[in-house]
């Protein structure tokens, strides 16, 4: 069963149209980097397979049900966190979590093992009001983990978190699609995601221009690969030129030479003939931040935030 299902997908507000033809499918058990400029649509797509609101045309579908009309069972089969987590400052960790858990009908036994899971046993019994934004992240995670959900839609995830916690965040998320959980996470940081996401979705004005795996992607792309050879610059340079798609001007102990993905291994095969020059190679594949810039025609900003409705 697909975990996400979308066709022919548009949402309007009045005149305006957010969202427009959008389809694709999400497999169970995948991690999918959902990324776009500001007001590209990813929010208004989260909360479409939310459930939240319903969509202008097309068709969406949520494990294998329409998210707007499920029953109480459906959603107990999702976590969402979103990116600006509010809790009662008054409430203790503990409670805040137990109270989601009776909310989603969840085993409240869960509570003491995902504030573990989350490392905020020792601060579980301390009031909310007392939590650094870190801290608000992490109890939002472990809310969005309730129930063992099969699907779950993370906004914003990491932020506020440093890198040990990043990394964690990250092995958490292995760990569940291992375990056949769908997660959908939107990020701005590019960087964290390359490694970690088995399918990137690149939206761009309510479109969704992209969506594959890096290496479907790259080949889409077409986006050459950048190979550093470091030794005699000068002679490598001088036997480089002209055979593949552009020798970059040698530097002091090295040449950068672009290559068509197709003939990287060429490229490497001839280098290693030139033992007596190259002393070293480094390979640089078309990046996620390079994909981007590619399909949707602009920079991501850090620091930018979906502000579609």
């Amino acid at each position: 069963m697909a975990a996400v299902t979308a066709t022919g997908v548009g949402k309007d507000y009045g005149t305006s149209t957010v969202l427009n033809e959008v389809s694709f499918t999400v497999p169970e058990g995948k991690c999918v980097a959902l990324i776009g400029h500001n007001g590209a649509g990813k929010t208004t797509l989260m909360k479409l397979i939310l459930g939240l609101i319903r969509p202008t045309r097309g068709r969406i579908e949520v494990l294998g049900e329409n998210p707007a009309v499920a029953a109480a069972p459906f959603r107990a089969k999702v976590g969402f966190l979103p990116e600006n987590v509010a809790f009662h400052d008054q409430m203790t960790g503990y409670d805040t979590l137990r109270f989601f858990a009776e909310l989603k009908s969840a085993s409240t036994g869960e509570v003491q093992d995902l504030l573990a899971r989350v490392g905020l046993t020792r601060a579980a019994g301390q009031k909310v009001r007392t939590y650094s934004k870190g801290m608000r992240q992490r109890l939002g995670l472990a809310q969005a983990l309730l129930g063992k959900p099969r699907l779950m839609l993370l906004d914003e995830p990491t932020t506020g978190l440093d890198p040990v916690l990043r990394t964690e965040f990250f092995e958490i998320i292995r760990g569940l699609t291992s375990a056949g959980t769908t997660v959908v996470l939107s990020s701005h940081i590019l960087t964290e995601l390359e490694a970690r996401t088995d399918i990137a979705a690149i939206m761009r004005e309510g479109q969704l221009v992209a969506f594959g795996d890096l290496e479907t992607l790259r080949q889409q792309a077409g986006l050459p690969a950048m190979v550093r050879a470091r030794g005699n610059a000068a002679a490598l340079a001088a036997k480089l030129n002209g055979a593949f798609v552009k020798t970059v001007a040698p530097a002091a102990d090295y040449v950068d030479v672009e290559c068509a993905l197709p003939r990287k291994m060429d490229l490497l095969r001839t280098l290693t003939g030139f033992a007596d020059l190259c002393t070293d190679v480094e390979v640089r594949l078309p990046t996620l931040d390079d994909l981007y810039v590619h399909f949707s025609g602009r920079s991501i900003d850090a620091g930018a935030k979906d502000n579609a409705p």
